[in-house]
């Protein structure tokens, strides 16, 4: 069985590598690193597809060191050991460089089992991952390599690897194809930044392509059915999911409905209805909040039809209420209250709860004050009577402050009147 396209096609230089210019163009750090022949222990981070194990391949070739490639999801300690038992042998006179892929799934001991060997020299280590190092990469080991962001290539950087694709296939089959007009372009749209898959397509396509006249024709419509499902890349527990559902909560807070409705629709095309309920409801109070604070009630109701109802249908009323938060006014003061309060209750701000708000209870015989003291507002004009409400160290406190909005201004007017402010 044949290699994928994308291992037959790999560049083996950096000049015909996709996207990552800003490592890899001329007089960039990560060009420079490699084009000088010394090695750091180096860290590549970033979505599959972008190049990560494409560089990496190029710079064994271009060391020489004995290459020994690992994959975390599958390698032990036992084969570590085995390639330290190379060292300082025949078989690897310069050192070892080793290629770490998916290092995330490497625990902690697996990690420690390389330092000191990394840090003598003894061997290289160029490290994968698709999940922020910072999070899954062994502090020890991290503070000893340097870390290279690699970036989804855009669409732009994708189309000449796919018409290479293309090419590279007519030539090895032997076998002539009319590409429509939009294939190229509609498959570098939809592989999401990802150059594997985007020759994973070119590749399908070439194999599923009806034969005429002893020509394979690819038509646009072919390859869209080809393509539905697969145009993104979303993982529950990594960072596309953490950076979708910020995304989603950053553009209602931002009052921009179509980007909303985007990120809603990744959500929900991914199936995680959970991220899209739970974020909409936050937003809807943190965000709105006391600016419109009918709208908690109402985004709720469209949450609890949509968890009734179910996927598709559940679009339809998280899309009504996504919407209504994007145009609703925005007030943040709710929010901003309640993080001031919870400051002073961390930073040990509690105080003794005022005696006319405590619990109706006996007095001690040392308290030459008995009597709770308590004035019930109800009994009062407008059902408000001036007392102290907050503890003697916090009494003169100020946590809401009245946003600039219809009806947080009204409410702030009306008891401005009330408590004789005005």
């Amino acid at each position: 069985m044949s290699s994928p396209l994308a291992d037959r096609l790999r560049p083996e230089k950096i000049e015909d590598m996709v996207g990552q210019r800003h490592l890899l163009a001329e007089g960039m750090p990560l060009r420079n690193i490699v084009e000088s022949g010394t090695l750091p222990n180096m860290i590549f981070y970033g979505p599959s597809g972008t190049g990560k194990t494409t560089l990496a391949s190029i710079i064994a070739k271009s060391t020489n060191r004995k290459l020994h490639k690992l994959n975390g999801t599958n390698a032990s300690i036992a084969d570590i050991k085995e390639i330290v038992a190379e060292l300082d042998t025949l078989a690897a006179p310069n050192g070892i460089l080793l290629y770490l892929d998916e290092i995330q799934y490497f625990n902690k001991k697996q990690q420690q089992s390389l330092l000191e060997y990394i840090e003598s020299g003894a061997i290289t280590l160029i490290a994968s991952t698709t999940e922020n190092p910072y999070f899954y990469v062994y502090s020890a080991v991290l503070s000893r390599s340097t870390v290279f962001e690699f970036k989804s290539v855009t669409e732009e950087d994708v189309l000449p690897a796919v018409k290479r694709g293309f090419d590279f296939l007519r030539n090895e089959s032997g076998i002539d194809a009319e590409v429509e007009d939009g294939v190229c372009e509609h498959i570098a749209s939809a592989c999401g930044g990802d150059v594997r898959k985007s020759l994973n397509f070119v590749e399908l396509a070439f194999l599923s392509a009806n034969v005429s006249n002893g020509k394979k024709i690819i038509t646009l419509e072919s390859i869209e059915s080809l393509t539905t499902k697969n145009s993104f890349r979303y993982d529950k527990n990594g960072d596309e999911h953490y950076d979708i559902i910020s995304a989603y909560q950053k553009s209602m807070r931002g009052s921009d409905a179509d980007a909303a409705l985007h990120y809603l629709a990744r959500l929900l095309e991914a199936g995680d209805l959970a991220s899209a309920t739970r974020r909409l409801m936050i937003c809807a109070c943190e965000d709105v909040g006391l600016a419109y604070p009918q709208i908690i009630p109402i985004v709720k109701a469209a949450v609890d039809i949509a968890l009734q109802v179910g996927l598709p249908e559940a679009q339809i009323p998280l899309a009504d209420a996504v919407i209504l938060v994007c145009t609703s006014p925005k007030s943040n003061s709710g929010e901003a209250a309640i993080m001031a309060a919870m400051d002073d209750v961390r930073g040990g701000k509690a105080g003794r709860i005022p005696r006319q708000l405590q619990n109706k209870h006996y007095d001690g015989e040392d308290n030459q004050n008995k009597g709770q003291f308590y004035l019930y507002p109800h009994n009062y004009p407008n059902h408000y009577v001036e007392q102290q409400y907050l503890p003697d160290n916090l009494k003169n406190a100020k946590y809401y402050i009245a946003g600039e909005n219809k009806m947080e201004q009204a409410a702030k007017d009306y008891w401005e009147k009330i408590k004789g402010k005005k």
